[in-house]
């Protein structure tokens, strides 16, 4: 299966104004790419790329006064298969983790673990360890929190969308992967396009999606909170301790989002 993915975004600047942007596709999906997924700027702009500690390819850019627009627009193959479901992946103990994921065991900016690791032992605790305890959250974080865009609250931390059950797509995020890391399982943030290839059409602008992977088995698996089936058509574009580590734009500097577009679709 191809898909046509993208987006078209503009920031005005009152000045000049470096910014950080995460916006390719996940070195992982690099060999799936079909046509390049190039940054176009609006105007021309000098920019160059890097790789971050967690392997995101990101773009530094300084942004000039006034309007730049940002685009990209490209093809990727995909198997056009669900989500994997592997219900026999266990949970590895925390003393036979590799070095590198145990940092997705502690807390971090809006994974406040330690306000919820009482609540996730005392929930979870008699839940069968790997792929069941992890789909145990997945389904308690589901009914918990209400999807609504309006609730989009940039400083909401796990606790507080589990008090005020209420948010979007990285609300569910956070609180799932806290409630993992809580039961000693490593879960990373990831951000990247969905769209509703396999399921009947939101009646909603497209944006791109959050959800989070568990380390099970050996291996990281995907996991959604928010729509808690198995989708298909996942475009990674970058992975983190939360949404901190893989913001699509970070300004140094007063900056206003003016223009914002995501697409992804299958090409029939």
């Amino acid at each position: 299966m191809k898909i046509h993915a993208g987006y078209q975004i503009a920031y005005e600047c009152p000045q000049p104004t470096p910014m950080l942007l995460m916006l390719h596709v996940h070195p992982s999906r690099a060999p799936d790419l079909i046509t390049a997924d190039n940054i176009r700027f609006n105007p021309s702009v000098e920019h160059r790329q890097y790789r971050d500690g967690f392997g995101n390819i990101c773009t530094r850019v300084l942004a000039p006064a006034g309007r730049l627009e940002i685009s990209a627009d490209f093809l990727i193959q995909d198997t056009g298969m669900p989500d994997l479901v592997v219900p026999d992946a266990v949970q590895t103990p925390v003393e036979q983790l590799p070095d590198d994921v145990l940092v997705y065991l502690l807390g971090s900016r809006y994974c406040d673990t330690d306000q919820l690791s009482d609540t996730a032992w005392r929930l979870f605790g008699g839940v069968q360890g790997g792929w069941a305890r992890v789909q145990a959250i997945c389904d308690y974080v589901h009914e918990r929190i209400k999807f609504n865009y309006d609730d989009a609250c940039s400083t909401r931390t796990a606790w507080q969308g589990h008090n005020e059950q209420v948010g979007v797509c990285r609300d569910f995020a956070h609180l799932a992967i806290t409630l993992c890391r809580c039961m000693n399982i490593p879960a990373r943030y990831c951000t990247g396009y969905l769209g509703d290839i396999g399921v009947p059409p939101v009646d909603a602008p497209m944006d791109f999606s959050a959800w989070f992977q568990a380390y099970l088995g050996g291996q990281w698996y995907t996991f959604d909170a928010r729509h808690n089936v198995p989708r298909i058509g996942r475009v990674l574009m970058a992975t983190g301790r939360d949404a901190t580590d893989v913001a699509i734009s970070t300004s140094f500097g007063p900056s206003s989002l003016v223009n914002f577009a995501v697409t992804s679709e299958a090409v029939q």
